[in-house]
């Protein structure tokens, strides 16, 4: 583990990481957390997140992780539908040298969560946090204490007994919580990792995800573990100090794979190669990519600069729902930059037309799967009749896993990912939905309705878009455009920050009512001469204030 300040980093072996989980699986036993609980961990990129996970694997609770830069809203939301009386949490940590506070927004949010009745605290910074009493304690003190026994015996469990709920933002508004089960989770994590970056026990891996998304659970935590690698967790950002901080990281624990997302490689172009020849790279073998399309300039600046023209990169294709890999090279086959190749072993995938007979080749439409997977979501939790499940993934092409994503295929059955579909947008790799974005905007009160739409962003890949209507008597000054996205940023986090906002008199509509955002899209993405159908719309004059006044 390396913390952001470049002095701090800690060491485990498998045995020491062994004794630390069984231990505090014990102090998790000894506040009554037991088979199927949920605990709910909102903690930063440190140790303890993994040891958090594993303890509660180890007793059969089942762990929901919260990316620790969200809000104090989307945390208590997630606590709250997942049903956890236990919160694990820090004083704060680092992030581009500033400390960020996160008991302050656990608290925040724990406000409206009155079933949370333990709330366990890892110091990272050593600041002080008001500490409830009787619900809130130390986990040093907690590990420390006499009675917490270095042995736990593992619980036994049924294959398709919940692993962990992740939630995922949805197109529709509450984010859904997908439950990954035991053994077909760890099986296929397992699998894809072994396969796609050839991973073998003297392997460094380096993931730099966050733990709080599913890359960081199956690439950081699980894969490398159920494969005996070892696994690099980086507390920073690829920025601070400087930008050769990942590098200085591949360089210091001669790392041998390496798996970043195309908004980091992006960032890290903008900063010049410089950074990237100043240091030695020369343990690298693998090159992994994650988190969205890769753009071909992208691909073939970090093959020559980060692999040096002799690191194969693999572009992979997958969601937190499918818990692995779906799409993805080996480290033999022949390279298309920007392509996701072929698909992993088992899995079948399809390109469909909106009638959902197949595509031609070259011809782009939706991408499902005709086949289950390992890794597969087995639903989400609170959906208890599996209603919401089959709405999002089943429904739109009978028979088939709907991945809300749009691909196409070459000549050579190469896969081409084309981005999102629906109502979703994908920022530096993370899944925004739409509708959570418009619900926090019009949560204010001078808005009276809001549409967000993903643009193409040269970092981050996709950036937000926002088209508000303001209520009667509110004048859309510079003041207010601040306002409405700072609301956003607090309401869920900064991720998703607004990089546009634009004053609108109404919104294009259909007849019935239906806004139209492909017309929005068109407009946000530059595309004026060519808007499409717009014979539905009933008042074509709202386009034209639109593109009058078009950021």
């Amino acid at each position: 583990w390396q913390g952001e300040p470049l002095e701090e980093s800690r060491t485990f072996t498998y045995q020491q990481l062994h004794y630390q989980v069984s231990k505090f699986a014990n102090v998790l036993k000894k506040f009554g957390v037991k088979k199927g609980d949920r605990v709910s961990i909102y903690l930063p990129m440190i140790p303890e997140v993994a040891i958090a996970m594993l303890a509660c694997v180890r007793i059969g609770a089942i762990h929901s992780v919260v990316f620790g830069g969200f809000s104090a809203e989307a945390l208590r939301n997630r606590i709250n539908d997942c049903g956890a009386e236990v919160l694990i949490t820090a004083d704060g940590y680092w992030r581009n040298g500033k400390m960020i506070q996160s008991k302050v927004n656990a608290d925040r949010a724990l406000e409206e969560c009155p079933q949370v009745r333990k709330v366990i605290v890892v110091k990272r910074l050593g600041i002080d946090v008001p500490l409830r009493q009787g619900r809130d304690c130390w986990w040093h003190e907690e590990m420390a204490k006499d009675d917490v026994k270095p042995v736990c015996e593992p619980e036994v469990m049924d294959a398709e007994d919940p692993l962990f709920v992740l939630y995922t933002s949805g197109s529709t508004g509450r984010p859904k919580g997908v439950i990954h089960t035991t053994a077909g989770y760890l099986l296929f994590v397992s699998q894809t990792l072994k396969w796609v970056f050839d991973i073998k026990e003297e392997d460094v891996f380096f993931c730099t995800a966050d733990v709080g998304w599913v890359t960081g659970h199956s690439y950081v935590v699980y894969g490398p573990f159920t494969l005996g690698a070892t696994s690099v967790m980086f507390e920073g950002v690829p920025t601070y100090p400087a930008p050769d901080r990942y590098w200085e990281i591949v360089e210091r624990y001669r790392v041998t794979k390496f798996y970043t997302a195309p908004t980091v490689i992006r960032a890290l172009m903008k900063e010049g190669e410089e950074w990237v020849k100043g240091r030695d790279l020369s343990s690298l073998k693998i090159l992994g990519s994650v988190g969205e399309p890769i753009n071909p300039e992208a691909w073939m600046w970090y093959y020559e600069n980060v692999g040096r023209g002799r690191c194969p990169i693999m572009d992979t294709w997958w969601q937190t729902e499918t818990g692995g890999f779906l799409i993805s090279p080996f480290p033999v086959t022949p390279l298309k930059p920007g392509s996701a190749t072929f698909p992993f072993p088992g899995v079948v995938p399809k390109v469909l037309r909106e009638d959902g007979s197949e595509c031609e080749v070259e011809e782009g439409g939706s991408l499902v799967m005709a086949r289950p997977w390992p890794g597969m979501l087995r639903g989400f939790w609170n959906d208890p009749e599996g209603k919401r499940f089959k709405e999002t993934y089943f429904t739109i092409f009978p028979g088939y896993y709907f991945t809300g994503d749009g691909a196409k295929r070459d000549e050579d059955g190469y896969f081409w990912i084309m981005g999102r579909i629906d109502d979703v947008i994908n920022v530096s790799g993370h899944r925004i939905g739409t509708a959570e974005v418009e619900s926090a905007l019009v949560a204010h009160p001078a808005v009276a309705e809001a549409a967000v739409i993903g643009f193409p962003h040269e970092v981050k890949g996709q950036g937000i878009y926002a088209f508000v209507v303001l209520k009667r008597g509110y004048e859309g000054t510079e003041e207010l455009r601040k306002a409405l996205i700072a609301h956003v940023r607090k309401a869920i986090g900064p991720i998703a920050t607004p990089d546009k906002l634009q004053f609108a008199d109404a919104l294009p509509k259909t007849r019935s009512g239906k806004i139209m955002r492909r017309i929005l899209r068109r407009i946000a993405e530059g595309r004026i001469e060519d808007l499409g159908d717009t014979s539905t719309l009933a008042e074509p004059q709202v386009v034209e204030q639109l593109l009058k006044e078009k950021l």
